[in-house]
C-alpha cells in the first residue's frame, strides 16, 4: 500500500498490523468508531534508534516534519488534585504548558507528567506516546494546526513503527478538543 506521507516501504492498514501495536492501541484500533473509516488509520514500520522528530525526520525525510505531530502528557495541578492530559502538537513546535495547556486545565500548575507514571499508565512506550488508546479519562487536547492536516504522522505507542491518520480523526478521540494555538 502507498503511505499518503513520506516513501515509507511498509504501509497498512493499522487494523492490519494490531499485532505490532501496544494493547490499548491495538484496542482502539479494533474498536474504532470515528466518522473516519478505520481503514484510513495506517501504520508504517520504521526504525526504533530514530524515533525521535529530528533523527527521523534526517532519516525519512525532511518534509515529514510539517504533516508530524507529538504527543506529551502534561499534569495539571490545582489544590492538590492532579490532571493528566495529552496534547497533540506539531513537532515543530513546542506545547505551551503555562499557557494554553495550564488554562485549558483550569490548573493552577502544569508540567510534563513523569515519563514512568505515563509509561505506567499508558502501556505504551517512551519516545512512541500515541494519542490513539490512552486512558478514558484523559483530556485530549489537539492543535488545531494538526486537526486541520488531511494526514498526520504520529506515534504508534512504541518507537518502533508510527501511524499515519487524517487529523480529523484526532479530534475524534474520546476526550478530544481542537485547541487554538495550543502550542
Amino acid at each position: 500500500m502507498r503511505s499518503p506521507l513520506g516513501t515509507f516501504d511498509d504501509a497498512a492498514p493499522a487494523s492490519d498490523r494490531l499485532a505490532d501495536l501496544p494493547t490499548p492501541v491495538a484496542d482502539a484500533v479494533r474498536d474504532w468508531r470515528g466518522d473516519v473509516p478505520v481503514e484510513q488509520l495506517l501504520y508504517v514500520d520504521t526504525e526504533p534508534e530514530w524515533a525521535d522528530t529530528a533523527t527521523f525526520v534526517a532519516h525519512y525525510g525532511a518534509e515529514l516534519l510539517a504533516t508530524s505531530a507529538n504527543c506529551v502528557v502534561v499534569a495539571g495541578k490545582r489544590g492538590g488534585e492532579t490532571t493528566l492530559a495529552a496534547c497533540v502538537v506539531p513537532s515543530a513546535a513546542r506545547a505551551d504548558v503555562n499557557g494554553a495547556v495550564r488554562r485549558r486545565l483550569g490548573a493552577r500548575k502544569a508540567s510534563f507528567a513523569p515519563v514512568d507514571t505515563v509509561i505506567g499508565l499508558t502501556g505504551m512506550e517512551h519516545g512512541g506516546i500515541t494519542p490513539i488508546g490512552l486512558p478514558a479519562d484523559w483530556p485530549v487536547l489537539v492543535d488545531s494546526a494538526v486537526a486541520d492536516l488531511p494526514y498526520v504522522l504520529i506515534g504508534s505507542g512504541r518507537r518502533r513503527g508510527k501511524l499515519i491518520v487524517p487529523g480529523k480523526a484526532l479530534a475524534e478521540l474520546p476526550g478530544a478538543v481542537v485547541v487554538e494555538a495550543l502550542a
